[in-house]
């Protein structure tokens, strides 16, 4: 019998991420390695300035590593140009940032129909999934309410959706 193994979720080999501040290099990343199981949960812990973010960055594609190797759900990312980088982004990963960027004049429903309009995939599927994603969060009573409407951890799981 065989064993199929699915490739990692994430799989950071030797990353580093430099920065050029006038004459000096800034080492935000340096040597990294990261491997993540698929449906594995992992947590980042470290203080204010020790690269999670930058980390983090790197893994969804916002950010290029200096030196390194970058493959996501199989997929190496490494030498993506800008532009294989928006579409990976598009369609390969979701972002649920600190601060929950809301678009404050689109309500909940709208929050959540914005990424598919910006992917292109508008229409009625487009309606209906983000009706299915209120009634899984839990948001279906607070769809046509504005961010400002929303408590903290409303907004928290519109993003989480949006994502």
């Amino acid at each position: 019998m065989t064993v199929e193994s699915k490739p990692a979720a994430l799989s950071m080999t030797d990353v580093r991420k430099v920065y050029r501040m006038g004459d000096t290099d800034v080492v935000a990343l340096d040597h990294a390695t990261l491997q993540v199981a698929a449906g594995e949960i992992v947590a980042l812990v470290g203080p204010s300035g020790s690269g999670k973010t930058t980390l983090c960055s790197i893994a969804g594609g916002i950010l290029g590593a200096t030196d390194g190797s970058v493959v996501v759900g199989g997929e190496e990312i490494t030498g993506y140009t800008d532009k294989q980088l928006t579409k990976f982004r598009q369609n390969k990963v979701g972002f649920v940032f600190q601060s929950v960027n809301l678009v404050p004049f689109l309500n909940a429903r709208e929050n959540l129909l914005v990424v598919d309009e910006l992917g292109r995939r508008e229409g009625a599927p487009a309606r209906k999934r983000a009706d299915r994603l209120l009634d899984e969060l839990g948001l279906t009573d607070r769809s046509k309410n504005l961010p400002s409407q929303l408590s903290g951890g409303q907004k928290q799981r519109v993003a989480i959706g949006r994502a």
